[in-house]
């Protein structure tokens, strides 16, 4: 009886190991909903107990959040959190944009090598969204985030998740809203809206040139937009 209790401790301990991998690398992303128990006992040949056993150590170390009725979702974006508040403070919509060009080309890159059938199928579903949100800046906003969010997830490198998450911090500043106001009119969403067309379509390709010009063309315009709201001031 000690053995069997023993093999089954080393077996839970084995694979919250996998698992644990398994998120940190990416495989499971922030937010994606885990196999239900019964397909990881079949997968990891291990009895019940001994997978909720693992997802209870999973849980204690804050990789997962289990919600009752609903399963088990995955709570980690990343390597341990940087100081970035003061940063969110003091950065401008020009900055920020100044930031995200260099950073989301090689997020793309990646993401045109690495993206999953469920990556692309999450932003295809978000792109359906942004492009009936022409009449509502704010849901558009929020949307757009969201695509650009899943397109870092898409690059299968959790670090650039949590450092995408951090630049997009910016977006809820007061200074953001200010510049949507001016910026964001029907027209100008759907030019936005098919510039992310152009990313998820280069993606479905594989086609890292198109996606990288796709996502030029869609920061150029963001710049020329955020300058023309500063020079009105």
């Amino acid at each position: 009886m000690i053995s069997i209790e023993h093999k089954s401790a080393r077996g839970a301990r084995s694979i919250t190991s996998e698992l644990r991998k398994a998120i940190e690398t990416g495989r499971y992303h922030d937010g994606d909903q885990l196999p239900p128990e019964r397909d990881l006992s079949e997968t990891y040949a291990a009895s019940r107990n001994t997978i909720r056993k693992a997802l209870d150590n999973l849980e204690e170390d804050g990789l997962v959040v289990r919600k009752v009725g609903s399963g088990t979702f995955v709570n980690y974006a990343g390597p341990a959190d940087l100081e970035t508040e003061n940063v969110v403070e003091q950065i401008s919509p020009l900055q920020l944009i100044d930031a995200r060009i260099g950073f989301e080309r090689q997020m793309t890159r990646l993401a045109v090598v690495h993206a999953t059938g469920r990556d692309i199928e999450k932003m295809q579903a978000l792109l359906t969204q942004l492009e009936a949100s022409e009449q509502d800046r704010n849901t558009f906003t929020k949307l757009d985030s969201e695509f650009h969010h899943q397109l870092a997830k898409a690059s299968g490198n959790p670090l650039i998740v949590k450092l995408y998450h951090q630049i997009n911090e910016v977006r809820t500043h007061s200074q953001w809203r200010k510049a949507r106001e001016l910026v964001l009119s029907p027209e100008k969403i759907r030019q936005y809206n098919k510039f992310h067309r152009g990313i998820l379509d280069a993606l479905i390709n594989r086609d890292t040139k198109s996606a990288i010009d796709a996502l030029n063309a869609h920061m150029e315009l963001a710049h020329l937009d955020l300058v023309g709201t500063t020079s009105d001031d």
